[in-house]
């Protein structure tokens, strides 16, 4: 019985110190969202089910929350120029139809080498700010 109850847990321990061995390597693999890496611009555009005011208004928030500067702001058009990381952005606020509406994030200067943080963050803040009611 001893000699079962030894050999069951060195294997249940092998097997926990190989699974912490591969979730290292994997996460040591993937790159970080703080580095700049080439993005592609599909990953800069994302739908929304919201109208278009609301979305400017928590894109704006979004901006604001995660400390990037405001440089201009066109209400009217529907767009955010702001400055994250040494560069500027333009956010541009689409309609789709009355539900639903479209983000685009690109660089100003064309140059789509930056990091994907800036853009996974201002969509991660919408997703979880889509059902609060906005006050204006």
């Amino acid at each position: 019985m001893k000699f079962w109850v030894l050999f069951l847990s060195t294997i249940l321990f092998a097997g926990v110190c190989f699974a912490d061995t591969a979730s290292q390597a994997n996460t040591q693999s993937q790159p970080s969202i703080t580095t700049p890496q080439n993005i592609k611009f599909d990953d800069c555009t994302k739908m929304f089910s919201t109208n278009k005011d609301k979305l400017f208004y928590l894109t704006l928030g979004s901006i604001s929350a995660n400390k990037f500067t405001v440089d201009e702001i066109q209400t009217e058009n529907g767009y955010i120029v702001f400055t994250a990381a040494n560069n500027q952005y333009l956010a541009t606020i689409g309609m789709i139809d009355s539900s639903n509406a479209i983000l685009k994030i690109t660089p100003c200067n064309n140059i789509y080498f930056f990091q994907p943080g800036i853009i996974i963050n201002i969509f991660k803040y919408i997703d979880i700010n889509l059902n609060t009611d906005i006050k204006v």
